[in-house]
């Protein structure tokens, strides 16, 4: 690649989710943007080579080979590993790290990053999840609230294109909705009677999504395909290549650069802020110096940290934005893997169209209103009611007419909901730097050091307990509640080690998302968190990240930056 360029406005580190905003934000607003993303490019529909088979076309059904499984331990820990779209997904071989305590990492580098893979479930937080932490003495306050965020929600919102229904409920405020999805008529029957059991304190309403149903800047619209995950040729969801990225190339004002790792900022000592990057170039092993007077870190919640952390060493041993000692501290996700399910004798007549692309979702109702439990926070679920496939034949009757005659019929309806919770952002739940041992370019890798701790015990007993009341109130039949293996990692929803605060002394980047050591380098991932709520972060990622461009931009053009 010719390097005819090295200096632009701003550079932007990552494409996924938060990388693609802060790309899409800075060029319309005039800038001339360097986008860094360490992995292979995947263009829009052409790169999706697997989205239009059928499961019949993959010689193991999709499942992960042995060879698979015995290069990725820890990717065979869940579904990440699979036969549909394993170069989605980081080899555990080229990067390891290290486990003090058991932690699941599922990363996928490459242009879009996880914008391709993610759940798509979009939710605002409410007014008490950015007052939780003042208000219980928790790690250290938020230094932003509700109406901060509340007009760049909407600012996302109408852009990102979500499905959901307006309910006007405090502990989940209604977003901007294209239409909403529906729920099918068991779901239907078990939300009336869990408002009727539970005096309307606890509600079930359709999962609000990325997912649209009607054309929206240039997008088609969901097809009820149910593969997601291996990325939508009609542009049917949010991610990178359908939404940010086109608006961003449209400027004229973008330059991506795939196979680019991003190994430090260039610290200025005396300016006291970055200069740029340094690039290692994934496939010549080439090191290049890229400059800016801004610098958005958008790596992935702990890969902006790591970049932080192998930043500026001769200043700070911790590296850049170490100087609070919060710096790789407060690791959050959320915890999950527990609920219950059971079965549903009526509606035999009934059925679905499609694969609907999003469940039901039960906000939270626990350490809400009056309700007081022995542990902090609380927790939501996500499920759904369905009716057994084809693939409950084959244990069955085998072969031959009454086998055809049986799969071709619906099965049973049954209806599960899995507990999603708040973690809280302890201190020693932490990640390091490991340098002594390296991954496939020779860059130290990170150490995990968090668990799980009784807060979090206390309620996944209250997660698992509640969804048997309400399935047992709700009329189903042969309820159990469950609980299977779990490690902080799982939820894929990585938060915290380089959280915003009230000051340098108790956080690594103040209200605008700006480093406090080095005001030019902007962390709007999930690293920047404070506190981790029970709903899905991504949507705050893109309110946060729209936020914090509008005001570079402004900054840079006062001459501050």
């Amino acid at each position: 690649m010719a390097e005819d360029k090295m200096h632009y406005d701003a550079i932007v580190v990552g494409s996924g989710i938060s990388g693609g905003w802060a790309a899409k934000e800075l060029t319309e607003k005039g800038l001339k943007v360097l986008m860094l993303e360490r992995g292979q490019n995947v263009e829009h529909i052409k790169d999706y080579t697997n989205t239009n088979k059928d499961p019949w076309e993959f010689p193991h059904r999709g499942r992960a080979t042995t060879a698979q499984e015995d290069r990725n331990p820890v990717l065979r820990r869940d579904y990440a590993l699979n036969e549909l779209n394993p170069d989605w997904w980081v080899d555990d071989q080229d990067c390891p790290y290290t486990e003090k305590k058991r932690f699941d990492w599922y990363r996928g580098y490459h242009v879009g990053g996880r914008s391709l893979m993610w759940g798509r479930q979009s939710y605002r937080w409410n007014r008490e999840d950015f007052l939780a932490n003042e208000k219980e003495g928790i790690a250290t306050p938020w230094p932003i609230g509700y109406d901060d965020m509340a007009p760049w929600y909407t600012h996302v919102e109408k852009f990102a294109g979500l499905s959901g229904s307006h309910e006007d409920m405090d502990v989940l405020p209604d977003s901007v909705y294209l239409h909403a999805m529906d729920l099918n008529c068991v779901e239907k029957t078990a939300a009336e009677r869990i408002r009727k059991s539970f005096d309307e304190k606890r509600r079930l309403i359709i999962g609000r999504t990325s997912n649209i149903a009607v054309p929206h800047h240039g997008r088609t619209g969901c097809q009820y395909r149910n593969k997601c995950w291996l990325g939508c040729p009609y542009g049917g969801y949010f991610s990178t290549q359908a939404s940010t990225l086109p608006a961003a190339m449209a400027t004229g004002n973008l330059t991506l650069r795939p196979h680019s790792i991003v190994k430090e900022l260039i610290y200025d000592k005396d300016g006291k802020k970055a200069k740029g990057v340094v690039v290692l170039d994934a496939e010549t092993n080439m090191t290049y110096e890229y400059t800016a007077p801004i610098v958005f870190l958008n790596a992935s919640a702990l890969n902006s940290t790591w970049i932080l952390m192998n930043s500026a060493t001769d200043v700070w041993e911790g590296g850049l934005g170490s100087s609070s000692g919060e710096l790789g501290h407060n690791l959050m996700d959320h915890h999950f893997r527990v609920g219950a399910s059971g079965t549903w004798e009526g509606d035999q007549d009934s059925y679905y169209f499609g694969g609907r692309p999003t469940g039901f979702y039960i906000p939270r109702f626990r350490n809400w209103g009056d309700d007081k439990r022995e542990y902090l926070r609380g927790f939501g679920y996500q499920g759904s009611a369905s009716r057994g496939d084809w693939r409950r034949g084959v244990r069955e009757l085998g072969i031959g007419a009454d086998f055809k005659e049986n799969i071709s019929k619906p099965g049973p309806w049954t209806m599960g909901m899995t507990g999603f919770g708040e973690v809280l952002p302890y201190h020693e739940n932490k990640i390091e730097l490991d340098r002594t041992k390296t991954d496939k370019w020779g860059l130290p890798v990170l150490s995990f050091d968090a668990q799980l701790r009784e807060n979090e015990a206390k309620m996944r007993v209250d997660m698992k307990q509640d969804a048997v009341d309400m399935l047992e109130a709700s009329g189903f039949k042969d309820v159990s509640g469950w609980e299977s293996d779990y490690a902080l990692g799982m939820g894929i929803h990585e938060m915290g080690t380089a959280r915003m605060g009230t000051a340098p002394e108790n956080s690594v980047v103040n209200k605008w998302n700006q480093v406090w050591d080095a005001p030019n380098v902007f962390v709007t991932d999930g690293a920047a968190m404070t506190s981790a709520s029970c709903v899905n972060p991504s949507l705050t990622y893109m309110a946060m990240t729209a936020r914090a461009a509008d005001y570079a931009v402004k900054e840079l053009k006062k001459g501050t930056l």
